[in-house]
């Protein structure tokens, strides 16, 4: 099963939403600010997995604008992401940033009441953090708000965590409603996948795979999905065929080599 659309996924779309968010602050100012100059810098070295250096940016940036609602998102993912970092044996390190994280993503929303993607990332954290019940009411808050940019990831995190707690048939229900919004996002036809195979019935994950597939062609995290679906209903060689395609589409990465894996199982 994947992870909770978290540090490493969320860091793309934190990364999207600030930048577009700066760019829309320098052409209303003409000028940069300081503050605006540290963020930009944060959101560099956040993009090129440099956290520790994007968090001295991030301070930086709130020292210079202490009302700087989107250095907090900033620094608060990037705590996120150094907690990731921890050692899987050190639960200090990473509840104690996970902390911070939390800390940060409220006082954004306190500055910025309408910065409704932040509850999907003040989500995320309590969840990584054991406070599941918390975590989920901030990604429904989110789902709910009829001004949130992006409700399909509100309920594909939603559908993910109910996903971790094996209630699957809930997990479904939000899977659905998630590429239901936003037909092109690859998530939740994965995880739609992992709670049909998980309640037994890995045929039911077939349709909405192939759906997904010509709404983006060639995504290889798709295709596996697909492969897998296929070969869990005795299709061996459609299953092959999409297989070799992740293969190709992601040579050498984490993809292709899980599909070149998969492919050793096959009967001869």
């Amino acid at each position: 099963m994947r992870e909770l659309f978290a540090v490493r996924v969320a860091a793309g779309g934190l990364i999207l939403a600030l930048g577009a968010s700066i760019t829309l602050a320098q052409s209303n100012n003409n000028k940069m600010t300081d503050s605006e100059a540290s963020f930009n810098a944060g959101l560099t070295h956040l993009r090129e997995n440099r956290p520790a250096l994007a968090l001295d940016q991030f301070k930086k940036a709130i020292r210079e604008d202490p009302k700087n609602a989107y250095a907090y998102k900033g620094l608060g993912l990037t705590y996120a992401q150094l907690a990731s970092q921890c050692s899987s044996n050190d639960q200090g390190c990473s509840q104690g940033r996970l902390r911070e994280a939390i800390v940060a993503f409220r006082r954004a929303l306190e500055l910025n009441p309408y910065y409704v993607d932040v509850r999907n990332d003040l989500g995320t954290a309590l969840v990584l953090s054991g406070k599941r019940a918390e975590g989920k009411a901030e990604f429904l808050a989110a789902f709910n708000d009829p001004t949130n940019p992006t409700p399909e990831i509100s309920s594909r995190n939603l559908g993910q965590a109910y996903l971790e707690e094996k209630n699957y048939r809930e997990a479904l229900n939000w899977f659905r409603t998630s590429f239901t919004r936003n037909k092109s996002y690859a998530e939740p036809y994965l995880g739609f996948a992992d709670a049909v195979v998980a309640l037994g019935h890995p045929d039911e994950a077939v349709a909405p795979l192939e759906g997904a597939l010509k709404e983006v062609p060639g995504q290889p995290d798709l295709l596996v999905a697909l492969g897998q679906a296929y070969y869990k209903t005795g299709r061996f060689a459609e299953a092959r065929s999409r297989l070799e395609e992740a293969a190709r589409r992601d040579p050498g990465g984490p993809v292709g080599r899980r599909a070149m894996e998969l492919m050793k199982n096959f009967p001869k």
